[in-house]
């Protein structure tokens, strides 16, 4: 799975040379490539944005620069998504969706956004991380690569991710380990057990019912 990320920041995304995604860059299951969309500035001080036709408060990213930086990346078959608050939400069902692509192009905006007639001729999608406005899209795009990035073949064992919330529309049982025993509270005796029949009975119970408790809206889309 490869990655192409367009932002004026680029430096935010050395958090993924960390931990699981960056286990997986250097085992090679994954590309990351960060391009700088100021690099793509015909002004002598890169200046990338500027007023709103209009009116009205911030600057917007002119389309030329983010033209030319995606030209750059030169493959007209990825999937080119724009991290945007006006874009659906993102969920579980859309990160399988998209670890089954080859390519995705991650379009960061900034400031008050990017000039319409650029998003039109470029993006495929628009995806939001939450209904709330973050100052860009940098943070959106991480939390898409590394969700994606957990379904590639390798980075994680397929039992971890068949186990984990959402796989099957609930959330995760409650997890265990050692000492046996913490401030007064002990292990549940099932988990102890080696019954493996009634162990999955149990974590199946308790998913249930934590999702209950505190996603309701996912037993009822189940339902439905």
């Amino acid at each position: 799975m490869k990655f192409s990320i367009l932002t004026l920041f680029p430096e935010m995304f050395s958090a993924l040379d960390e931990s699981i995604i960056g286990r997986a860059k250097e085992n090679k299951l994954i590309d990351i490539n960060v391009i700088n969309i100021r690099d793509f500035s015909k002004d002598k001080h890169k200046k990338v944005d500027d007023t709103p036709y209009g009116g009205g408060a911030g600057m917007v990213i002119m389309p030329d620069v983010v033209y030319n930086a995606y030209k750059s990346i030169n493959d007209d078959k990825a999937k080119v998504i724009y991290l945007s608050p006006q874009g659906k939400v993102f969920n579980q069902s859309k990160v399988k969706q998209l670890s089954k692509e080859e390519h995705l192009i991650l379009l960061c905006g900034h400031y008050e956004g990017i000039d319409q007639r650029v998003i039109d001729e470029i993006v495929d999608e628009e995806i939001s991380i939450g209904d709330y406005v973050l100052t860009g899209g940098e943070l959106p795009a991480m939390v898409l690569i590394d969700s994606i990035s957990r379904y590639i073949k390798g980075v994680l064992s397929e039992e971890s991710i068949e186990e984990e919330s959402f796989s099957d529309g609930l959330l995760e049982y409650p997890q265990y380990t050692r000492p046996e025993k913490f401030l007064g509270k002990e292990v549940p005796e099932v988990l102890k057990s080696g019954h493996h029949e009634k162990i999955n009975k149990w974590r199946k119970e308790k998913s249930l019912e934590i999702t209950r408790v505190k996603r309701p809206d996912l037993i009822i889309k189940k339902e439905d």
